[in-house]
C-alpha cells in the first residue's frame, strides 16, 4: 500500500515539474521578449535617458551561463529558454549601443562579461571534474543571476532623488518576478539549490523594485495624463 501511494505521489511530483518547466519556460520568453518594449521607446526617442544598459549586458552573461549550466545538467527546458535568451540580450545590448552617448561605458562592462563568461566555458571544457565543474558553474550562475535581478537597483538613488520610476525597466522588473517565482518552484521540485536560490532572491528583489513604482509614479506618464 505504501509503495501504491509513494508511486502515486512519485507521479504526481513529475506530473507538476512538467507543467512548471512548461510555464516557467514560457514566462521566461515572454519576460526576454519584455526588452522588446523597452528599445522600442530607446528607438522612438532615438535616446536611451538615464536608462542603464546593465540589465541588457548582465541578462547576456546570466543567460549564457545558465545555457552552459543547462548543458551540463542536461535539462532541455534551460538550454531552450536560455538560447533564445542569449541571443535576445545580445541584440537588445546592441540597440542600446548604438542610441546610447556613453558607448565607452557599454563596451568596458560588456568585455568585462564576456571575459567572464569565456572563462567559465573554457574551464567548464576542460576540467575532468564534472562534479565540481557543475557545482562550480551553478555557484557562479546563481551569483550572476542575483546581479541581474539586482541591476535595475543601480538606480534607485536616482529614483528616490527625482521621486520618478522613468529610468526603471517596469517590463523588464514585472515578468522577472513572475518568472522567478515559477523557477524557484521548479527549482524546489527539481532540489536543485542552483536554481532554488537565485530565483529566490530574484523574487524579493523584482518585488521590491514593484512596490517603487506604487510608492512613485512616471512622470513621463504624468504628463500624458496632463
Amino acid at each position: 500500500m505504501r509503495a501504491v501511494i509513494t508511486t502515486e505521489e512519485s507521479m504526481y511530483t513529475d506530473s507538476l515539474r512538467g507543467i512548471l518547466a512548461t510555464t516557467a519556460s514560457i514566462s521566461t520568453l515572454l519576460q526576454f521578449l519584455s526588452g522588446l518594449i523597452i528599445c522600442k521607446g530607446i528607438v522612438r526617442k532615438r535616446g536611451t535617458g538615464d536608462m542603464s544598459p546593465f540589465p541588457f549586458i548582465s541578462g547576456h552573461l546570466s543567460t549564457s551561463l545558465w545555457l552552459r549550466y543547462g548543458m551540463l545538467i542536461d535539462d532541455f527546458s534551460l538550454i531552450f529558454v536560455n538560447t533564445i535568451g542569449s541571443l535576445l540580450f545580445l541584440g537588445y545590448t546592441v540597440v542600446f549601443y548604438y542610441y546610447s552617448i556613453k558607448r565607452s561605458m557599454i563596451v568596458k562592462q560588456f568585455t568585462g562579461c564576456m571575459l567572464l563568461l569565456m572563462i567559465a566555458i573554457i574551464y567548464s571544457a576542460w576540467s575532468e571534474d564534472e562534479v565540481t565543474v557543475r557545482k562550480r558553474i551553478g555557484t557562479l550562475c546563481c551569483v550572476i543571476t542575483v546581479i541581474f535581478f539586482a541591476a535595475p537597483l543601480t538606480t534607485v538613488i536616482h529614483v528616490l532623488k527625482t521621486k520618478s520610476t522613468d529610468s526603471l525597466p517596469f517590463p523588464i522588473i514585472l515578468t522577472g518576478f513572475i518568472v522567478t517565482s515559477q523557477w524557484y518552484a521548479y527549482g524546489v521540485l527539481l532540489n536543485d539549490e542552483f536554481i532554488q536560490i537565485p530565483n529566490f532572491l530574484g523574487t524579493v528583489l523584482t518585488f521590491s523594485q514593484l512596490c517603487l513604482f506604487c510608492i512613485y509614479a512616471s512622470k513621463s506618464q504624468d504628463v500624458e495624463n496632463v
